[in-house]
């Protein structure tokens, strides 16, 4: 897709969060009323028939999107957090990260086999914390299961997609 106005607001910041990353700051995008209604119709359209109930955002950048797209497409949105972050009982997933462990949570209750569940992130680099969340999903046994991301990293041979290959359709509206 790589809509112009999409990638003309896209704020790239060398060396953060440390040397050597060329970090993506969709905030430029989220500021930008313009850039904003882009992403929705086009989410929209890439959904509006695939009788989606919920939306999974995944921490916190996958929330602003996520909810904006559940208000259009009429359906829920549920939360993965980090650790610590939902009030009731949870169920989790951790994924190794190249300087740790880390860990995906979700109500409990959040979802049941009836849900036809929507991922979304802002960003698929390395795969991680989408697999996990993914994985995580799983367990609650839905229908169908669907992934999307505002940017797919690609020009640094970065692979995350891969994670994904015969799990599930996986779109993103920008691919660097």
């Amino acid at each position: 897709m790589n809509n112009k106005v999409l990638m003309d607001n896209l704020r790239s910041i060398p060396d953060f969060p440390k040397k050597g990353i060329n970090f993506r700051d969709v905030t430029t995008l989220y500021k930008n009323a313009e850039c904003m209604k882009i992403m929705l119709d086009e989410l929209c359209e890439l959904y509006k028939d695939k009788g989606i109930t919920k939306i999974v955002g995944v921490e916190s950048r996958g929330f602003v999107m996520a909810s904006a797209l559940a208000a259009k497409l009429g359906c829920g949105v549920v939360l993965a957090r980090k650790p610590g972050k939902l009030p009731a009982t949870v169920i989790k997933e951790s994924f190794s990260k190249e300087y740790g462990v880390d860990t995906v949570e979700m109500h409990l209750d959040s979802i049941d086999e009836n849900d036809v569940v929507l991922i979304h992130d802002d960003l698929l680099a390395t795969g991680g914390t989408a697999k996990a969340t993914y994985n995580l999903v799983q367990k609650f046994h839905p229908k169908q299961v669907y992934m999307n991301f505002i940017i797919e990293i690609k020009d640094e041979g970065l692979h995350g997609r891969d994670e994904f290959d015969g799990l599930c359709e996986v779109t993103t509206l920008m691919v660097l």
